[in-house]
């Protein structure tokens, strides 16, 4: 289940609006849209509507948690091994596909 806050940043980032709320912003530049958790980019959208995820080095269920309230994303772990969409993922930059 996500939390009020997930929803709400997810909510902004997938409709383009600037959002700053705890540890969650969104950022809105350029043509890129951009989801940020204690300041780390996790997510971005491009002006094509492509969004793309990361961890952002950072494997904390916080993480986890924030990513699987994007469209099409299920982060999973199993044996400390993180995945994305039912394959083995390191967190760096993977693209989801079209979100808009």
């Amino acid at each position: 289940m996500s939390r009020k806050i997930t929803k709400e940043s997810v909510r902004a980032f997938i409709e383009g609006r600037k959002f700053s709320k705890g540890n969650m912003s969104v950022e809105v530049e350029l043509g890129y849209t951009k989801l940020k958790l204690h300041g780390n980019t996790i997510a971005t959208i491009d002006a094509l509507g492509v969004m793309s995820v990361s961890n952002a080095g950072w494997a904390s269920n916080t993480t986890k948690e924030r990513l699987n309230g994007l469209p099409n994303v299920s982060v999973n772990q199993k044996n400390w091994n993180w995945y994305l969409n039912g394959n083995e993922w390191d967190g760096t930059w993977k693209r989801i596909g079209f979100v808009k």
